[in-house]
């Protein structure tokens, strides 16, 4: 049954990737990331930082988190847990350290999640972010508002890096295994008509591999920390990812000359420094995740 659910699912995948607008979705040049949304300038992975980060010139790309909660929806979030950096409970009260895993996204329904702000605190680690009351979005929601506002601005249309936030030791605890997260996930690409326009990264190697094998036409990224060598990485991935992103202090000159020679991009997480950015940029870097997507696209060489 889980086979022919799959073949059904890829020939959906097939089908649209061959008929559908994928003659419109060249991947930009230089991919400009904003990470989370843009966090330095607004609340993380909120639709409101889509929106406004939308309206920054030269960003090509949403990077974006998931999760799926207890009752099977797909959200746009980054922690396992809500965080008591920035969370505020429904009432409006903080979250206390010794509760940092009072709430976990995972056993939660979506109802009782929507509940709580992420907007309102201040957040050191950010000080400049523009507050304002904000709610864990689904995944659907959010891809809704974004073509919403690219079709009455007639704006571009972007591409939504999205990445699973999911591991083996998390399985059954914050993350359930990762076929059930790659079909919730992709279910909700199909139905949104977004395919084209669509890289899934992730840490976790086996929901890339499981994309790789059933929805082939579907890009993906492997984020890596590590360090291994660029073979090693990809090695250890068993195939040729359509994008390698390290973290970006592994970025060096003969990285992304390996990768290029193999017909491989190099996207760098989280640069936020001018001076960062100008580094990989001169190291001819594919895109750059930065958290402050307004110093990404005003940094020249």
């Amino acid at each position: 049954m889980k086979f022919k659910v799959a073949v059904s699912v890829f020939c959906g995948v097939t089908l649209f990737a061959s008929v559908g607008f994928s003659q419109q979705a060249k991947f930009p040049a230089f991919s400009a990331e904003a990470h989370r949304g843009g966090r330095g300038l607004y609340p993380e992975n909120t639709i409101t930082a889509m929106l406004q980060t939308m309206k920054i010139d030269g960003i090509t790309t949403l990077e974006m988190d998931t999760h799926i909660t207890k009752d099977g929806k797909v959200v746009v979030t980054h922690d396992d847990y809500l965080s008591p950096a920035f969370m505020l409970t429904p009432e409006g009260k903080e979250i206390p350290v010794t509760d940092a895993k009072k709430y976990p996204v995972f056993g939660m329904n979506y109802d009782e999640l929507r509940k709580f702000d992420l907007g309102t605190k201040y957040f050191d680690q950010f000080p400049k972010q523009q507050k304002s009351k904000q709610y864990i979005p689904l995944l659907n929601s959010l891809i809704d508002s974004v073509q919403a506002k690219t079709k009455k601005t007639k704006s571009k249309q972007f591409f939504y890096n999205i990445e699973t936030k999911c591991s083996e030791k998390g399985d059954g605890v914050t993350n359930p295994e990762p076929e059930v997260f790659v079909k919730l996930l992709m279910d909700v690409i199909e139905k949104k008509k977004i395919m084209p326009y669509v890289v899934i990264q992730s840490f976790d190697k086996r929901t890339i591999q499981i994309i790789n094998q059933k929805y082939p036409k579907v890009k993906t990224s492997f984020l890596v920390a590590n360090k291994k060598s660029y073979e090693e990485n990809i090695a250890d991935l068993g195939y040729k990812p359509f994008i390698l992103s390290p973290v970006w202090q592994m970025v060096n000159e003969e990285m992304v000359a390996k990768a290029h020679a193999d017909g491989v991009k190099i996207v760098p997480w989280t640069a936020n420094t001018a001076e960062d950015i100008k580094k990989l940029k001169a190291l001819k870097v594919d895109g750059i995740i930065s958290d402050y997507p307004d110093v990404l696209v005003q940094t020249k060489l």
